[in-house]
């Protein structure tokens, strides 16, 4: 509708509390992927919390989003113009870069066996 109470979200219809919160994502999406010279994503379920976002810059940076399932992700990446890839494929995950502090974080960890 004219006057913004249109509550579509792609080809997809929502209550309007939800694609308040869509909206909201697909402004992070973007955002990320102005920042980083555009962006891939991988859309992971996560059960009863939705599903997570995993964004990889160009740049080789990376970082996330949750959105409330599956489809809302993969509407919200199109509405961005995020391409969505549906697997990890090895030149996705060799692009990535974690950062110095990533690697220190994970050094600390303790692994039980």
């Amino acid at each position: 509708m004219a006057d913004g109470s249109d509550t579509s979200f792609g080809s997809l219809t929502f209550d309007p509390s939800i694609a308040a919160a869509a909206r909201g994502l697909v402004a992070g999406l973007k955002s990320f992927a102005a920042g980083h010279g555009g962006a891939t994503a991988v859309i992971e379920y996560v059960g009863r919390r939705g599903a997570r976002i995993v964004l990889v810059g160009q740049d080789g940076s990376w970082g996330d989003h949750f959105a409330d399932s599956t489809d809302t992700a993969r509407a919200a990446c199109a509405k961005a113009g995020v391409a969505v890839e549906n697997e990890w494929e090895r030149e996705l995950v060799e692009q990535m870069r974690p950062s110095n502090d990533l690697w220190r974080s994970m050094g600390r960890r303790v692994f039980s066996r």
